[in-house]
């Protein structure tokens, strides 16, 4: 890493951990931790299973991509709560950063491939977190329940191996491949995911009231299982 460490711990306008909400979710979520790693992972399960993942409730506004508007709303898609978890560990003063790339899915709802016209996820967001001097990278994009009725295994993170992305479902068929690093940042860049997003997007933005989950419970006997 080649930043001030001290970025890597800035309150920012998407890292708004100040914020009663967050601060709130931390105390309750990491008052059982006694190391950074062992706060990092809770703060990691919290996130992953308690903010529900919906890629249909994507909002490229400065408020809509927020830490604090994921734990309002109870939902996110990856970048949401990649930035959320940046935001909960500088919170507990553990450095954290963003990290994202392209990835291809090979497992994903009909509804949303049609939407965007591709099942490559451009942008795919994860946080880059500094654990006893060293940097591990974690995905707490997809909960548990939606992984379970996908078939898909859900990711896991102990705090000492990177955790990116679901290679395989539970019929060891291909799910996931990473196709282009974008990079890591220490601040969301919003400007150009959102020029890279927005216009491919606009029919999945077009459909605020879908929910994802639901989608896969529709597809799931047909499919056996989709994960977006």
């Amino acid at each position: 890493m080649t930043f001030p460490i001290e970025d890597a711990l800035a309150v920012t306008p998407f890292m708004d951990y100040t914020h009663h909400v967050i601060q709130e979710f931390v105390r309750i979520h990491s008052k059982d931790a006694k190391t950074d790693r062992e706060r990092a992972v809770a703060l990691y399960y919290a996130i992953r299973d308690g903010i529900r993942y919906n890629p249909y409730q994507m909002d490229f506004t400065v408020e809509g991509m927020r830490a604090s508007t994921a734990l309002i709303t109870q939902t996110g898609w990856c970048v949401t709560k990649a930035v959320l978890l940046a935001a909960c560990c500088r919170a507990m003063k553990i450095p954290a950063i963003l990290g994202f790339a392209d990835v291809k899915n090979h497992l994903t709802t009909e509804r949303l491939k049609k939407a965007m016209g591709t099942d490559v996820f451009e942008w795919h967001g994860y946080t880059a977190i500094l654990i006893d001097g060293k940097w591990v990278k974690a995905t707490p994009a997809f909960n548990i329940e939606l992984c379970q009725r996908s078939k898909i295994n859900p990711l896991e993170f102990d705090g000492t191996c990177d955790s990116l992305f679901h290679p395989f479902d539970l019929n060891g068929n291909v799910h996931m491949e990473y196709l282009r690093y974008r990079g890591e940042f220490t601040e969301l860049p919003l400007e150009q995911i959102k020029k890279d997003l927005e216009p491919r997007h606009s029919q999945v933005m077009d459909r605020k009231k879908a929910d994802f989950q639901e989608d896969v419970e529709r597809e799931r006997s047909g499919s056996g299982g989709a994960l977006g």
